[in-house]
């Protein structure tokens, strides 16, 4: 279904102005087919190709966008600490906040480096929007091996062309959808709380490896 809407969308310009070329969504379409054939041979490969393209292209330039205040895709910036290391680590992801919580699809399931880290220590920052700002709010985070991850993406997306768009990015780039629930402090007026900062920590893009955890293992909280 991702590799089907992802067509459409590379496609449709071309349909509207035939004119503009078929340079552009024919790369598309060889990078998409190419993504779903990944999916049904080897999902463990493209999880390594996907996740060498989020580490050094999409992650750092998200990051850069969010350092200067722009987030032209809608996204939020997650910080958990390194199981190994103990150092916070910073992953965008969907912004899927419904209330006090934030629901987020995890492509690469309990393979990926920040849900292994919340398995390890569950309490976890997340920079969002608040009114014109954005700002560090606290939460715990609890991975949800046995929701329905495509459901629960289609009613976070649900009236939000960019969480829809967000959703078709997730499961084009996913092997292995996983739900991961973060309760997110809020004060008696309904507003998020700000996370106390540490400015002496370093921070380090979320790059440790290791081993998937077993399905069984991925719970928190």
């Amino acid at each position: 279904m991702g590799t089907a809407t992802a067509l459409a969308v590379a496609w449709a310009p071309y349909v509207v102005f035939p004119g503009g070329g078929l340079l552009a969504p024919g790369a598309q379409t060889v990078i998409f087919l190419g993504l779903g054939v990944l999916t049904a041979r080897s999902r463990r490969l493209k999880i390594l190709l996907v996740r060498g393209a989020q580490r050094w292209v999409i992650n750092p330039a998200v990051r850069s966008l969010f350092a200067v205040g722009l987030n032209p895709l809608g996204l939020v910036i997650l910080e958990t600490r390194g199981r190994v290391s103990g150092r916070p680590r910073r992953t965008p992801v969907g912004d899927g906040r419904a209330g006090d919580t934030l629901w987020i699809i995890a492509e690469h399931g309990s393979s990926a480096n920040y849900v292994r880290n919340i398995c390890h220590d569950p309490r976890v920052r997340v920079r969002i929007r608040q009114g014109l700002c954005y700002r560090w709010v606290a939460g715990v985070a609890t991975v949800l091996p046995d929701d329905d991850p495509l459901a629960r993406q289609r009613r976070i997306a649900r009236w939000h062309p960019l969480r829809a768009f967000n959703a078709m990015n997730v499961r084009l780039l996913g092997a292995d959808l996983l739900t991961v629930r973060i309760d997110l402090a809020v004060s008696r007026r309904g507003l998020a709380t700000p996370a106390a900062t540490d400015p002496t920590r370093a921070v380090t893009p979320d790059t440790e490896s290791g081993p998937a955890l077993p399905r069984a293992a991925a719970v928190a909280g």
